[in-house]
């Protein structure tokens, strides 16, 4: 077929979907329906879709079909804050907070301000954190099950720049990073960042598929794994001892950099012991104070085998050089006085009692979620479309995310997530009536 004709059915279909003439979630003709009905050969009609499916105007989805995507969704949704307007209930971004908190920040400013170590924060600190700072996070660790020694651990700017270190000091552009076909977005946007090939591990009901990982470090030269093993974001599974121990053996055996990120691992009481208890030698544990404690302190922290910490020391240094020296002075103190511990104790609570409240309101759904969650997953009944669920939520004044943020694989399902730990409980109920009503009508 001529460019121009192949242009000009491009085009027309753009046309169509942009001006309402193609509503979403329209399905379109198969890719042999097109071919036969435009005389095309069947390669320029699949082409005709790569491009429409390119411009985020249709989505082609394994034995469904071709749809037309929700163009009205803001693109970054579920990543981006800033498409959370002014007004709208917030069930994208986890940011718990509870009461007081804010009396404990000018308690801890004030103290601050009467120590005779004042003048030190002004100036540069050491990379990786001064070293009583260090040794605060190694003997919170210690209490998370995880046996390190002060020298092991570095102080970041959050358990995001953590990831990012790891990622930048121990990997290179072009290396395969195998990771659940349902993760962290804010791991995704950083492999794209960094060039890393993301490989998707399937998921069963209680965890990744760990033999489908040895299947895939059979068939490519995977470089490391990413993995949540105490509270999985989105999908809020914990991983049994024998999985751990099955995955250290893996990485073993495949010689596996394993990065365990612990953001919410704090919510799970007496989970088994972390991986990198397990495999210290191939595991680098990354975590922070945002979820826990309050996500405007930007402290996080790395452990790592002793001798990884220079790499990762000489990419603090080339980022942002040390943490700010106030923030780690209150984040150690109250590591130390017990005011950390505490606050997560009160937000296990405090998560337990809002999924009370989505079970309650939610009945009837599939839901899918850890008892002490922050979030949880709402996988969406066979007809529905998560983009068109999206929208009409953002319609009601509810900002959501779609899955496909977390996705690494082809398939993305068709399903939701909910951050409960953003409004207050009374909002948070009013959100969740309308996300039962908003799902129960486009279903």
């Amino acid at each position: 077929m001529p460019r121009s004709r192949y242009k000009s059915l491009v085009d027309t279909f753009a046309a169509d979907i942009r001006s309402g003439r193609l509503l979403p979630g329209t399905r379109l003709p198969t890719h042999r329906q097109l071919a036969a009905t435009e005389g095309l050969a069947l390669v320029t009609a699949s082409r005709v879709y790569a491009e429409l499916e390119a411009m985020g105007l249709v989505s082609g989805e394994t034995g469904r079909g071709t749809f037309v995507r929700e163009t009205s969704l803001p693109p970054g949704s579920g990543i981006d804050q800033k498409h959370v307007a002014v007004g709208m209930i917030d069930l994208n971004f986890n940011y718990p907070s509870l009461p007081g908190q804010a009396e404990l920040l000018r308690s801890a400013l004030r103290q601050l301000a009467s120590s005779g170590d004042l003048e030190a924060l002004l100036r540069y600190q050491p990379h990786a954190g001064r070293l009583h700072e260090r040794a605060s996070v190694a003997r919170h660790l210690r209490a998370r099950g995880l046996t390190v020694d002060t020298g092991q651990v570095l102080i970041v700017n959050g358990a995001q720049q953590g990831l990012a270190v790891t990622m930048m000091a121990l990997l290179k552009p072009g290396d395969v990073i195998a990771a659940d076909a349902l993760t962290y977005s804010g791991f995704k946007v950083l492999a794209e960042a960094l060039h890393l090939e993301i490989v998707p591990i399937p998921a069963t009901e209680h965890g990744p598929d760990l033999d489908a990982l040895e299947s895939l470090c059979r068939s490519r030269r995977v470089r490391a794994v990413y993995t949540m093993p105490t509270l999985h974001n989105p999908l809020g599974w914990v991983m049994s001892a024998e999985q751990r121990e099955c995955l250290v053996t893996i990485a073993r055996r495949h010689e596996l950099l394993i990065i365990e990120d612990a953001a919410y691992a704090f919510l799970v009481e007496n989970p088994p012991a972390p991986i990198a208890e397990l495999a210290p030698e191939c595991t680098i544990y990354v975590s922070g104070l945002s979820k826990s404690v309050a996500t405007g302190l930007r402290v996080g922290f790395i452990a790592a085998p002793i001798e990884k910490v220079p790499a990762l020391e000489r990419t603090i240094r080339a980022t942002t050089w040390n943490t700010p020296g106030v923030l780690t002075a209150i984040a150690s103190a109250w590591l130390d006085d017990g005011t950390v511990m505490q606050l997560e104790q009160e937000k296990r609570q405090d998560a337990q009692a809002r999924q009370a409240i989505a079970a309650e309101v939610l009945a009837g759904l599939r839901c899918i979620s850890h008892p002490s969650s922050y979030f949880l997953w709402l996988p969406l009944p066979e007809d529905a479309r998560a983009d068109q669920i999206a929208m009409a939520l953002m319609r009601e004044q509810v900002a959501v995310s779609t899955a496909e943020p977390f996705a690494t694989s082809v398939h993305v399902p068709h399903a939701i997530r909910l951050a409960l730990g953003s409004v207050d409980m009374d909002t948070l109920r009013e959100a969740l009536v309308k996300v039962k009503w908003v799902v129960g009508a486009y279903s």
